[in-house]
């Protein structure tokens, strides 16, 4: 199978630096349970990221996970860690903890600075200080945020989840089978007010709209009447994820477009996934293609929440019976997505 590739810049991230982001501070701090296995962790400043590496090798975000777990105390283990079939798991929303402990007031140094590390590597390294800045509009930075771990890493299945404003991000090691990114996931960015403008100025994954619109753009007459209509699905919790039948999906059928317009729809897939990191994002793209084809996919747009009613359209879906990736940037960015085998 010809696997497409993922693209490596986008529309907004021209000023990002390409440059190894390892430098600066070594974080040094109290002993942890299995300080052996504790690797020193390189980082910037709140802001900014690096790539966790030791001994000159990366260090994956799943083996951080096991190390962070044997770092816990008994008061942090009965605050943040559960089964793993617990159903707090497969919660998603677009403003939640997953507990009420936030990472900067319950951890030690060193395992604040291991939850970024492992946050930071389920990223794309090129878009990770984009991500950064979303968290620290939205929330006041990753110390702000909570996390959880379901089941024990290293010994079995297991799933590490962050939340908070505009985030459920997981890291689970391929545990939860057939399932992209361990699960639902949501991101966000409302960047220096609740009710962005139209053309959502800093707002870092806005991008992704205006890959989706240019689509819009290069439909016919035909094709923009199928494709463009009125209400969107309601935002639920979880529910807002929720897969469909088939023949209950809306929009344009990407079966029934052009060879050109279905290449303009792998780039909105490319730019939906560069965010992430290339393990991750790679196993959506197989996901989401059935047999080689993106054809049971349909593409659907919004009228009735356009900003500025300029016509871009802000509220945007690729669904199939499989996946759903819901773009709503009404006032300001929330973005849903389910992956499933």
């Amino acid at each position: 199978m010809k696997k497409t590739p993922l693209p490596s810049t986008c529309p907004s991230c021209d000023g990002i630096d390409r440059r190894q982001f390892l430098k600066t501070s070594v974080i040094t701090g109290a002993a942890v349970a299995s300080a052996a296995a504790l690797p020193r962790i390189l980082v910037l400043d709140p802001v900014h990221a690096s790539p966790l590496k030791s001994a000159g090798k990366a260090v994956s975000s799943e083996t951080l996970v096991s190390t962070l777990y044997k770092s816990l105390s008994e008061p942090q283990l009965k605050a943040v860690t559960f089964e793993f079939d617990h159903p707090l798991r497969s919660k998603i929303d677009a403003n939640w903890r997953i507990t009420p402990q936030k990472i900067a007031e319950f951890f030690t140094a060193d395992q604040q600075a291991m939850i970024r590390e492992i946050f930071l590597g389920i990223h794309n390294p090129e878009y990770v200080e984009k991500v950064m800045t979303h968290m620290q509009d939205d929330d006041g930075g990753i110390g702000n945020y909570s996390i959880a771990i379901f089941g024990q890493p290293g010994t079995g299945a297991f799933e590490f989840v962050l939340t908070g404003r505009h985030c459920t991000m997981r890291c689970d090691g391929d545990s939860v089978e057939g399932a992209a990114f361990g699960g639902p996931i949501f991101y966000g960015h409302a960047a220096g007010t609740f009710n962005e403008k139209p053309d959502h100025p800093g707002n870092v994954y806005w991008f992704q709209a205006k890959r989706a619109n240019d689509v819009f753009q290069a439909l016919d007459g035909k094709q923009r009447a199928v494709a463009l209509l009125g209400d969107p699905r309601v935002e639920q919790s979880t529910g807002t994820v929720e897969l469909k039948r088939t023949g209950q999906l809306p929009g344009l059928p990407i079966s029934e477009m052009s060879r050109d317009q279905k290449a303009l729809v792998e780039k909105v897939l490319g730019d939906l996934l560069l965010p992430f990191r290339k393990k991750d994002a790679e196993e959506a793209m197989r996901l989401i293609r059935k047999n080689g084809s993106l054809d049971q996919l349909h593409l659907s747009f919004y009228k009735n929440l356009d900003v500025g009613s300029d016509g871009v359209w802000d509220v945007w879906q690729l669904e199939s019976s499989n996946m759903v990736w819901y773009f709503r940037g009404h006032p300001h960015a929330h973005v849903w997505a389910n992956i499933r085998a």
